[in-house]
């Protein structure tokens, strides 16, 4: 029962700490709040305290978060992109763990070199989660955030393996650089396509069923698209391929396959309202996981280091800020170069292109913000060697990774701000190509009525082809507004746009009303609670499209 009970109070906490966020006179980063609160947790006084197990986290939080950044994040800006997200998410990857790597055994010679490098392999994963929840959405310019967003989902997977290799290397004292870059390809490359065939095969089944059933509840569904993720890495990882790179193939193949059109709207709605519940639900529990575990690793090493003497906590904080320091100053030079070598390629081609501003080189550096998959991975380090021997520097290595975490998450609450304070925002980067996709669909669908108007008609008598020309005259007339609302024209677009704005008050008004009559019926008990449910879905979606359409008028 006891575990019940955590759980129950970890969930409520996500929730109130969501509502509490809104209540606060300083806006504070959510991830940063809900980390506070689980270090606060952990105080002994409140009897909380969970035993993190990396597999079991691995397994239960990290697949569907994966999922949903790859289902949510932008295709073709990840196209775009391609090449610098690569060039982080995997060059600076296997840079950080070579070249920190050594600079750690040189710094604490009594840390062996193979986890020297296993503590840069778990300190190369970036979190975009972290990122998004201390800078807000929208703030960060969109194709850098688009880059960031890339760099965390793929540099999971090669730190992760570069953690594989260097613990091997710990345990047997052999590595081989060849059969490491072999094998990244085929875990690389099998986890990609086993995360895609798993939720092509998956979105199959429900989309199958629905076609052949009279029942149109799309709640098995839905539930089989939560499941994807644990499946694609559970089964990944038994084949030996990355799990991590299966759940970010399996969500971007989810996006392409949500959006066919044998997938009902309603699937469509309800798949989007369930994760976006998971996704802060275990957004939540990561960050007050985080924050039940650093007190205890922070706080007994450096108790344990006070016992040896003053001199021997200096140099464990001494040992975090030059890692920290040396982290950032991989990151800073190696984007410098990435964009120095863009810009030249741009120049040589006859392209401007701008040197990289200072700015965008510092947001660049201090959002490479760590999170729980590096607690996670530093925490997976076997205790002994094949020998039995205990594993040395394991528990240095433990300390200097949970810090450098609560650093970096610092200085990204820190200097994220001050870097964003006087740039340009832009309020809607793609609203040029928006307006031209609304008005393609109001042609089409003025296109579409008009030629269904044309069947319809034809086996009609005279009064009900009348009635017809009456309805589709009424329909239409909605698609012309929208297309006067969305012209080129100064005065009949905003003369429309005003019109549209009034309608939607008014319809807004009427489902008001309409919530209003139901709730009164309910209670003179003249409907019952599935009637009143039934009709409350239908105003609920009205109005959800209806403010949609408000906002997007209002950008």
């Amino acid at each position: 029962m006891e575990i019940v009970f955590t759980v129950l109070i970890l969930l409520m906490i996500v929730a109130l700490s969501g509502v509490g966020l809104s209540l606060l006179p300083v806006k504070l980063p959510l991830p940063l709040i809900q980390i506070a609160i689980g270090a606060m947790l952990a105080w002994p006084g409140f009897r909380l305290h969970v035993t993190f197990d990396p597999e079991l986290f691995m397994l239960l939080f990290i697949p569907p978060l994966l999922f949903a950044d790859g289902w949510r994040i932008p295709k073709r800006e990840l196209y775009m992109q391609r090449r610098a997200i690569l060039m982080l998410a995997l060059g600076l990857v296997f840079i950080t763990v070579g070249a920190l790597g050594y600079f750690l055994h040189w710094l604490i010679p009594e840390m062996p070199l193979p986890v020297a490098f296993a503590l840069a392999a778990v300190l190369s994963p970036t979190d975009a989660v972290a990122l998004t929840g201390i800078a807000g959405r929208n703030r960060i310019p969109p194709n850098l955030m688009h880059i960031l967003e890339g760099e965390a989902l793929m540099n999971d997977a090669s730190g992760l393996v570069a953690l594989k290799f260097a613990i091997a290397a710990a345990l047997t004292g052999v590595f081989s650089l060849q059969a490491a870059a072999i094998s990244f390809v085929i875990i690389a490359a099998g986890g990609l396509v086993i995360g895609a065939a798993i939720s092509y095969a998956v979105t199959e089944i429900p989309a199958r069923l629905i076609r052949i059933s009279d029942d149109d509840d799309p709640a098995a569904g839905v539930i089989l698209t939560v499941l994807i993720p644990f499946a694609a890495y559970v089964i990944a990882e038994r084949a030996g391929c990355s799990g991590i790179l299966a759940a970010v193939s399996a969500g971007m193949m989810m996006n392409i396959q949500s959006l066919r059109a044998s997938i009902p709207s309603s699937v469509r709605v309800r798949m989007t309202s369930t994760w976006t519940m998971i996704e802060f639900v275990f957004n939540g529990m990561v960050f007050l996981l985080l924050g039940l575990q650093l007190p205890h690793i922070i706080g007994r090493a450096l108790v344990e280091a006070h016992r040896d003497g003053n001199a021997r906590v200096g140099m464990l904080i001494g040992y975090v800020f030059a890692t920290v320091i040396a982290l950032y100053a991989l990151r800073f030079v190696w984007v410098y170069c990435l964009r120095w070598f863009a810009s030249r390629s741009a120049a040589k081609s006859g392209i401007e292109s701008a040197a990289p501003g200072v700015r965008t080189l510092a947001m660049t550096t201090i959002g490479g913000v760590r999170g729980a998959v590096t607690l996670a991975g530093v925490l997976s380090l076997p205790v002994t060697l094949d020998n039995g021997a205990p594993l040395a520097g394991r528990d240095l290595a433990i300390f200097i990774a949970s810090a450098v975490i609560l650093v970096s998450l610092l200085v990204a609450v820190v200097g994220l701000p001050v870097m964003l304070r006087g740039a340009k925002r832009e309020r809607n980067p793609h609203a040029a190509e928006e307006r031209m996709a609304r008005r393609r669909a109001a042609q089409a669908a003025i296109r579409a009525i008009d030629d269904t108007h044309d069947v319809l008609i034809e086996q009609m008598d005279e009064a009900a082809s009348a009635r017809c020309a009456d309805s589709t005259a009424r329909v239409m007339n909605m698609y012309r507004r929208r297309l006067e609302s969305l012209g080129d024209d100064e005065a009949p677009r905003v003369a429309a746009k005003r019109s549209e704005i009034v309608e939607t008050r008014l319809k807004m008004a009427a489902l008001r009303a309409e919530r209003a009559e139901l709730l009164r019926l309910r209670s003179d008990q003249a409907i019952n609670d599935e009637t009143l449910n039934k009709l409350m879905r239908e105003i609920d979606l009205s109005e959800t499209a209806m403010v949609n359409r408000k906002r997007g008028m209002a950008a």
